[in-house]
């Protein structure tokens, strides 16, 4: 029963701050899934959780879906994925995040205090960041930061900063349970755990995307950032 309640609590956490934010809610529900269930169970219970989420939120968004801010992430993340995974073969999983993070805590602490302008940034700078994001996916599983950062840079309103996160969060999540089914890791009782999991999950989606109807671009942004440096942060003491 404890099992049960401290999943539906992190389910509706991780949910909360996806709905809020537009990412993070593997930062969260992962290494505390870990505390009580077996990492090779809580990997593919939170990559389910994240395509439900992102498919939700993108229903919720889908009169702000613009597939032209999308696929050059994508199709530039697709050659960078076997360039991470050499790179991980000849160098420690562990440098590639301390860097990372960082570089991610740097940012956030730059442009919270200097509040740099935004400007728009060409495809090549989308295909450039995606390739990046595909590297360090295949390095250490994490593609996210990239495109958080990307957007962050973009004159975008805030609906079309999180419709294109979700976009990207959601191609390559379907991705990432799809190979995770063909390897077996999606067991019976990892569908169980997801299945459980899922109301809460919604729920807490649902209750951070009202709050996040609430704020203006510019808390929208802080917000993002304070996140970003959170994200960081964890990648660097994880």
């Amino acid at each position: 029963m404890e099992i049960y309640l401290f999943l539906g609590v992190i389910a509706f956490c991780a949910g909360f701050i996806q709905g809020l934010s537009g990412f993070g809610s593997v930062l969260l529900s992962l290494p505390l899934l870990a505390l009580f269930l077996d990492i090779k169970t809580a990997i593919p219970v939170v990559a389910l959780f994240g395509v439900a989420l992102t498919i939700f939120l993108l229903i919720q968004l889908r009169q702000h879906w613009d597939w032209k801010k999308i696929y050059p992430l994508c199709l530039g993340s697709i050659p960078g994925i076997p360039v991470g995974v050499w790179f991980l073969n000849r160098t420690e999983g562990q440098l590639i995040q301390w860097t990372v993070g960082t570089v991610l805590v740097a940012y956030a602490i730059y442009s919270l205090l200097l509040n740099p302008a935004v400007k728009n940034m060409g495809r090549v700078w989308a295909y450039s960041f995606g390739f990046v994001a595909g590297c360090l996916g295949g390095a250490i599983s994490a593609s996210g930061p990239p495109v958080i950062v990307y957007t962050s840079l973009q004159p975008w309103t805030k609906d079309q900063i999180k419709v294109t996160l979700q976009g990207f969060f959601v191609i390559s999540g379907i991705v990432v349970v799809i190979f995770q089914a063909m390897g077996g890791l999606v067991t019976g009782m990892v569908l169980w755990y997801f299945l459980t999991g899922l109301p809460l999950l919604l729920i807490g989606t649902w209750v951070g995307s009202l709050l996040y109807g609430r704020i203006g671009e510019e808390a929208f942004r802080k917000i993002m950032l304070v996140l970003m440096g959170l994200l960081g942060l964890f990648m660097i003491l994880k």
